[in-house]
């Protein structure tokens, strides 16, 4: 590590490229501790990305997600030698602020394979199953040389929808006997598949829940051609994992030759954008401006206080401060983040 540190940031990028694990590993360090030394980077190789395929993997808790990332990665290894990365986003404890982060011990096969790359990480507070810097440790391990990219997403459930804005392809797991579908349903989840897998298929009920995912996908309106294929595995054992591999290959490659995976990854820098910047704005809001301590101050003087009036206060206090006209950011009663684009 000594030797990394003082290396300067092209160096690290050079290294990067021809392979060097330490080198991917400290890139994703500073994508995850916001340094800014990563952005410029990002500026510098942006270009080069794009060449990975990027694979979700998303359902609830159980599932055997874990299992089926490694039983895919086996698979690939074994087959063609593919490099292949993997982001496993665990959920932060809201009362420590720990994570356990133990994907490692989950995926034991491919702890010691040199041509994969693991990297564990806690959502940090962040909603929707993703943490924040999900898509910059893909771009990573993309420059890194991975074929494959799989991100394995925390089993929250109602709003994992975001693994659909961040990958080419999403995998929804399910297993029967959990009320599975209902929850998907719930989740938004049967919307942003593109393929689903019924994994554990040795239970009972795996025949029940198949039928049930096909009497959903019969209510949506979807062209025949872009239904989402129902796929059945055991991944603890390998069964059906090498025919999820070639239906993932065969997906990506048909969506690659049509443009609609260029017109994914277009929509997918957008949502990124956007993110960045209303991350920064709430920075410039609450941080810079000060206005946190503003808001701790109105709430200890006590009473009963409205929460349209004093959002109002706030960001009338943030126009004055940053010099803008007034009611340039609107009046909180009358907008609502949810209606934004």
């Amino acid at each position: 590590m000594t030797e990394l540190a003082s290396l300067d940031e092209q160096e690290l990028v050079v290294r990067l490229r021809r392979g060097d694990q330490r080198a991917c590993a400290r890139l994703m360090t500073w994508a995850e501790r916001n340094d800014p030394r990563f952005a410029v980077q990002h500026r510098a190789f942006c270009d080069e990305l794009g060449v990975a395929q990027r694979i979700g993997i998303t359902g609830p808790p159980g599932a055997g997600k874990s299992t089926l990332v490694e039983g895919l990665a086996s698979h690939w290894r074994e087959s063609d030698d593919r490099k292949i990365g993997v982001v496993a986003v665990d959920p932060t404890s809201p009362f420590t602020g720990g994570a356990l982060l133990g994907d490692r011990v989950r995926m034991s096969r491919l702890v010691l394979d040199p041509g994969v790359f693991i990297r564990s990480m806690a959502t940090r507070g962040v909603f929707g199953g993703l943490a924040r810097a999900t898509d910059d440790l893909a771009d990573v391990l993309d420059l890194f040389g991975c074929h494959s990219i799989m991100v394995e997403t925390v089993g929250v459930g109602q709003s994992e929808v975001d693994i659909a804005r961040s990958c080419d392809l999403t995998l929804v797991v399910l297993h029967p006997g959990g009320g599975d579908t209902i929850q998907a349903m719930k989740a938004g989840l049967m919307e942003v598949a593109d393929i689903y897998v019924v994994n554990k298929a040795d239970m009972p009920g795996v025949d029940r829940l198949v039928q049930e995912l096909f009497d959903v996908l019969e209510l949506r309106e979807i062209p025949e051609d872009q239904q989402p294929p129902i796929l059945t595995a055991v991944a603890s054992t390998g069964q059906g994992v090498p025919e999820l591999a070639e239906a993932i290959d065969g997906m990506v490659r048909d969506r690659r030759d049509s443009g609609r995976q260029a017109e994914r990854r277009q929509d997918n820098l957008e949502r990124r954008i956007r993110r960045l910047v209303d991350g920064r704005l709430r920075h410039e809001v609450w941080q810079a401006r000060g206005l946190s301590d503003l808001l701790h101050q109105r709430l200890a003087e006590g009473g009963k206080l409205s929460a349209y009036e004093l959002a109002d206060e706030v960001l009338d206090q943030y126009q004055q401060a940053a010099g803008h006209p007034a009611n340039l950011l609107g009046n909180i009663s009358q907008t609502d983040p949810e209606d934004s684009p």
